[in-house]
């Protein structure tokens, strides 16, 4: 399918989703988190996600000068993108049962800093930055970000990101524990898409109910994140790649997973 803001190629096992606006830095405006879902909705077998910018930026944010949110009433503008756009595709994402990757340069900003670190696993060039500009124009942290980022990096620098609304480059975000690496910058595609490539070589049904158990464990209990855990290791136990992981393993040979 052709879209207007993103770019999809399916890899191997991989679906890439390159965001692509890059002479305005990828900054999204709604339709490009439309087809953001819309793709997500397209994974016709894939195992994995890569997310991607084109050109010098990752994501510079919601495209607010670009007149794609100007409204006679900015505040129900607002709303309406992110509660018809923005948010379900950030939402579709995160109920997603393959894993997903970003790969991250120049700025991940405001609803892309969201989606960067949306990913089980954000990869960041050495010149990537990440930033909650939002009290610099008078608006408030969206996207999730008010969720995931004290769960990331704790309240403290949470509270600094939203309330000073300072760069984060990549080193210090690494430091933080809020990404999974950083590298070179001509080393990040490769990279990123190694990784990606290695979870769609993985035993998928497994990998999903991880992101299941992850997220729904940060909202739990402690007994009741091990009842779910209990499920889940049912729901693996019984898969393909589980037999095929056990005969490997009495084996002594790789297994070799096939997402069943």
């Amino acid at each position: 399918m052709t879209y207007d803001h993103i770019l999809t190629e399916r890899r191997g096992d991989v679906l890439v989703v390159m965001l692509n606006r890059p002479d305005r830095l990828n900054a999204a405006p709604p339709a490009m988190f439309e087809e953001i879902t819309a793709a997500l909705g397209r994974l016709d077998g894939a195992r994995a996600v890569l997310f991607a910018g084109a050109g010098r930026a990752f994501c510079s944010g919601a495209d607010v000068g670009g007149g794609a949110l100007g409204s006679d009433n900015p505040g129900e503008a607002t709303y309406a993108a992110l509660t018809g756009s923005y948010n379900p595709a950030l939402l579709a994402l995160a109920s997603l049962d393959v894993p997903v990757v970003s790969a991250v340069r120049g700025p991940a900003a405001g609803i892309g800093c969201s989606l960067a670190l949306a990913a089980d696993f954000c990869i960041a060039s050495q010149t990537a930055y990440f930033l909650q500009a939002f009290v610099n124009i008078g608006l408030v942290p969206d996207g999730g970000a008010s969720w995931m980022l004290p769960r990331l990096i704790g309240r403290a620098r949470a509270t600094a990101m939203m309330m000073l609304g300072e760069r984060v480059p990549a080193a210090k975000a690494l430091e933080w524990g809020m990404i999974h690496e950083v590298v070179l910058d001509e080393a990040l595609d490769a990279t990123a898409f190694a990784l990606a490539e290695r979870l769609a070589a993985g035993p998928t049904i497994a990998l999903g109910l991880m992101r299941r158990g992850l997220h729904d464990a940060l909202e739990s209990d402690y007994a009741s994140a091990m009842a779910a855990e209990a499920e889940n290791q049912r729901t693996a136990r019984g898969s393909a790649d589980s037999m095929e992981g056990g005969m490997a393993f009495l084996q002594k040979r790789k297994a070799q997973f096939r997402g069943a």
